[in-house]
């Protein structure tokens, strides 16, 4: 989607309102995909079987053991209603034949609407059982809820993420606004001049980059108001907005900030409870977009005419802001292509998170499984994608973890290969 609207840009065209409304479309069963696969794989786990509980167990498996076989059908089947309706748009879920320049490779056919509007309905629904089922695993537990906001988890950050002209969460299209450790708003641009507010350190010991707010400056891996550290992403999509476009969403937005203390919040394993909610308004777009009288409009490119320069695309992929920037020559061949990923984004805020995560748990050196999965969980709440950001895809996470004494010496050393 980034890509797409970057190459309208380059190529100086508007699309046809019908191609927007399907590339949106397409763009929300993409997000509802993303979300279950994040929360029921690799969230739920810690909170429904308990973040000591042995790692042959805490996955996705030992979930459906848990909850019971026919929620885990519900889980498979949603998910795959949602790939489903994007294999109905772009031809397929993974790699789709959607964006042209000027629009969408085709039209979609009434009895297509008519399959995506049922299917929407029921991802509505499954949305918001999926609200209840955190409300009752976790909201309900004293002690995850704790967790949840104890210091271990809490980091104080400026906060980015796209939002409509009524600062409502966006995940298509509008402007990145900006907002400080009080929720006050600091900066609100068009994508086009995202230059002229991020930056991007370079560190020896990683091949990811550091972005950071040019106006604070970086000032290193420091939290506060006078680190240009900024987080991305659900918990900072949630923390920008004034509010959510659709009714359930907007419920479940204000029962969120209720219950966690008011906004912003600083509290990190909250990305899991706000993916939620993204999740419930991603399915409720979808549904109002496959009702949407325009979208089956056979007017769904416009072709382009203009001599191909420079374009920046932005959307909110399920990750946090991703930025696409390409400039072309006046055959169309990309000469310079800048990206900005949604986990470099985050890069400074989850070595943060990490580093904040361990120093809270490990005590007098002792460490063991529980321990190691409590500071991964600071690490899953960004839902990160290092294979895409750095453009390395191991395979595992590799960890390495030296502990170190007050005088300097090494005192214990793990290493997972």
């Amino acid at each position: 989607m980034a890509s797409g609207k970057a190459i309208d840009a380059v190529y100086q065209v508007d699309p046809p309102a019908a191609a927007k409304k399907l590339r949106e479309l397409f763009y929300s069963a993409h997000y509802v995909h993303s979300h279950i696969a994040h929360f029921y794989a690799l969230a739920a786990p810690d909170f429904v079987l308990g973040p000591d509980a042995p790692p042959a167990t805490r996955n996705v498996l030992g979930l459906i053991q848990k909850v019971g076989v026919e929620t885990g059908k519900e889980v498979l089947k949603h998910r795959a209603f949602a790939q489903q309706i994007q294999e109905i748009i772009g031809g397929k879920a993974t790699h789709p034949v959607c964006n042209v320049p000027g629009g969408v490779s085709k039209p979609l056919k009434e009895e297509e609407r008519r399959e995506i509007e049922e299917k929407g309905k029921s991802l509505v629904e499954f949305a918001t059982a999926s609200l209840k089922l955190f409300d009752e695993v976790v909201l309900k537990n004293k002690a995850y809820v704790d967790l949840i906001l104890s210091d271990t988890y809490r980091m104080q950050t400026y906060y980015m993420g796209l939002v409509d002209a009524q600062n409502r969460v966006n995940f298509y299209d509008g402007q990145i606004r900006v907002v400080d450790q009080e929720g006050q708003e600091v900066a609100k641009f068009a994508p086009r001049e995202y230059l002229d507010y991020i930056g991007e350190r370079v560190e020896p010991w990683s091949y990811l980059k550091f972005p950071f707010l040019k106006k604070i400056g970086w000032k290193g891996l420091v939290e506060g108001k006078d680190s240009g550290v900024y987080r991305v992403a659900p918990l900072a999509r949630l923390n920008v907005a004034a509010g959510m476009a659709t009714p359930r969403a907007q419920e479940a937005y204000e029962k969120y900030f209720a219950t966690l203390g008011g906004k912003p919040v600083h509290a990190t394993l909250a990305n899991h409870w706000a993916r939620l909610i993204e999740m419930l308004y991603a399915a409720e777009r979808l549904l109002e977009l496959a009702q949407d009288a325009e979208i089956t409009s056979p007017t769904v490119r416009v072709i382009p005419t203009a001599t191909p320069g420079e374009g920046v695309g932005v959307v909110e992929a399920p990750r946090g802001t991703l930025f696409h920037h390409y400039e072309a020559d006046e055959r169309g061949i990309a000469r310079k292509v800048n990206l900005i990923v949604a986990t470099g984004n985050n890069h400074a805020a989850i070595c943060l998170s990490i580093k904040k995560a361990a120093q809270g748990l490990i005590k007098k050196g002792e460490i063991n499984n529980k321990l190691l999965n409590m500071v991964e969980m600071a690490f899953r709440a960004y839902d990160p994608c290092f294979g895409c950001a750095t453009h390395s895809l191991p395979g595992e996470m590799p960890l390495e973890l030296n502990i170190y004494g007050a005088d300097g010496e090494r005192q214990f050393h793990l290493l997972r290969s």
